[in-house]
């Protein structure tokens, strides 16, 4: 659907994106992750027509578009700030791509309509100016104006940030479902890695204008490519050369040379474990009780390790307690210490 091939941005002597290949599947919830400065925005406004790259080209079903004007590409865009008139009403807003193809009044009035329905705009809201609306309700008005004039793709720039948290998460759901039913191929920008897995088909992980990782977000979480990736995604323990050790007593077979993580979730409290399992004395130091789980902090080997624990109401175990603790060698990443 979109192809980027061998992109390239450079802005004076700064090269923004190195060699950017990316292959966007038609219906997809595709992501681009990373932190601020990283280059999914600039990926993104490449996609949109608002830069032009270096070298490389972009197309949209096999068609080249890498020149082609932003009015001529048939992207809906969401911009971070919405970028609605305010003194306009919400009517207006959304109605005015439309307006701009020159379609008669009738058609616009019929489209504005159906579209508002869709994503729970009601007939009153519609007459009211912007700034009279709350930002979950403008976020809905910016995804309407993007998408009345049937795009074939819609870019989202970090569309909930400005949220506050709880109807981030309201949103999000709501945002996936609004694509789902519409099947229309998104492309997300975020830096919250939670929104890029809860949200996405796939994810690209930006760093430093590259690439890092392509894949799925159970892809993305659970064989991390890079160590970079491995440590951006959720939370994880580094493991040094005393539990390196003592697992390679055990036959793990652990290069020494090389960086080791585990997931927090990966490792058990006082659980009976399979057989291939290591199993090994920690004191408690700290505990977070979050409700749904309980997240331990313990000290073993000259080193601390979280665990995270679903929440089976058993009590707590206590600061100073010492507790068995276990995982399976599978689970642990691996990476050459060259990447760090």
């Amino acid at each position: 659907m979109i192809t980027l091939d061998n992109i390239v941005v450079k802005f004076d002597d700064f090269t923004a994106l190195h060699d950017i290949n990316i292959n966007v599947k038609e219906g997809e919830f595709f992501t681009f992750l990373g932190p601020s400065g990283c280059g999914k925005t600039t990926t993104l406004r490449t996609i949109t027509g608002f830069i032009n790259p270096a070298s490389g080209k972009v197309y949209m079903k096999d068609k080249d578009i890498t020149n082609i004007p932003i009015e001529k590409r048939n992207i809906g865009i969401v911009f971070q700030s919405y970028a609605l008139f305010p003194t306009m009403t919400v009517y207006d807003n959304i109605a005015f791509g439309l307006k701009i193809k020159k379609l008669s009044k009738d058609e616009i009035d019929n489209k504005v309509r159906d579209i508002a329905r869709k994503v729970d705009l009601s007939d009153e809201q519609l007459e009211k100016a912007v700034s009279q609306l709350s930002g979950g309700q403008q976020q809905r008005v910016a995804i309407a104006r993007a998408l009345v004039t049937n795009p074939s793709v819609i870019c989202l720039d970090e569309p909930l940030s400005n949220l506050d948290a709880k109807l981030r998460v309201q949103l999000r759901n709501e945002l996936k479902k609004m694509q789902k039913d519409f099947g229309i191929t998104s492309i997300y920008v975020t830096h919250d890695q939670e929104e890029a897995l809860t949200l996405s088909d796939r994810i690209a992980v930006f760093n430093n204008g590259y690439v890092e990782q392509i894949g799925t977000p159970n892809e993305i979480y659970n064989h991390s490519a890079t160590e970079f990736v491995c440590n951006f995604i959720g939370d994880i323990n580094k493991l040094e050369d005393g539990i390196v050790e003592a697992l390679n007593e055990h036959g793990a077979g652990l290069d020494p040379d090389m960086h080791h993580y585990i997931r927090l979730e990966r490792l058990h409290v006082n659980k009976a474990q399979d057989e291939d399992h290591f199993v090994f004395d920690a004191r408690v130091v700290s505990s977070e009780y979050y409700g749904l789980y309980i997240k331990y902090t313990v000290g073993a080997f000259g080193q601390t390790l979280r665990v995270i624990e679903k929440n089976d109401g058993r009590v707590p175990f206590e600061t100073g307690e010492t507790v068995k603790i276990s995982f399976s060698p599978a689970n642990i990443m691996s990476y050459s210490s060259k990447e760090a």
